[in-house]
């Protein structure tokens, strides 16, 4: 007759191992969903150039004050650009690692999100 469950384990054990995973597993699409609908917002230029960005690391917005916008230095908008992208896509991450890792307890499971 063939035993139940894992060498030196308790019966009972997986099972409840397979339930923290599925608890885990609904919480993590929990999370995941409200970041989808959380914002970071990245300035720089002195608030010539804004970008807001989502959880799920979308651009939700670019905003240039028309000042900047010089037809004869368009290099430097374009760095200004690229700077509140970068910037904005960098809180995003900071945004969903911090969520993450309140929910995991501090685990740092690689590929999880």
């Amino acid at each position: 007759m063939a035993k139940k469950g894992f060498p030196g384990m308790m019966p009972g054990n997986m099972n409840n191992i397979l339930k923290q995973a599925q608890r885990m597993q609904q919480e993590m699409e929990k999370v995941q969903s409200e970041l989808e609908s959380k914002e970071v917002e990245a300035s720089v230029g002195g608030g010539a150039v804004i970008v807001k960005a989502n959880g799920k690391k979308e651009i939700l917005s670019v905003s240039i004050k028309p000042e900047v916008v010089d037809p004869d230095d368009v290099e430097m908008l374009e760095d200004l650009v690229l700077s509140a992208v970068n910037e904005a896509l960098r809180l995003a991450d900071e945004m969903v690692s911090s969520s993450m890792s309140k929910l995991t307890g501090g685990m740092n499971i690689p590929g999880m999100f």
